[in-house]
């Protein structure tokens, strides 16, 4: 199942910043071992802010909500989550 992510980060300002620094460096590592094994499969930034478009492959909509509130950030964040299907028009096999 693939379904688009919008997270929006706002980590309060006067936070702790080297718990910012840990937590920012946690949430990657997190990203690349989701994106090593195929789940999160897709990033990209949104200009300007503190935020991204992901694009993640699970089996479940629990899987999905199991990933995202287990992300170090999951305390800051504001997500908004789509389901998406494949489109026939589509050239990629690879879009389930």
């Amino acid at each position: 199942m693939l379904f688009m992510v919008e997270m929006q980060v706002n980590i309060p300002l006067g936070f702790d910043a080297d718990e910012a620094a840990q937590l920012k460096a946690a949430e990657k590592a997190r990203f690349q071992e989701l994106q090593a094994a195929g789940t999160w499969r897709h990033i990209w930034r949104v200009a300007g802010q503190y935020a991204n478009v992901s694009i993640f492959d699970v089996e479940s909509n629990s899987q999905l909500h199991d990933i995202l509130i287990g992300l170090p950030l999951y305390p800051f964040m504001t997500m908004k989550v789509t389901a998406l299907c494949r489109h026939p028009s589509s050239l990629h096999d690879d879009d389930r």
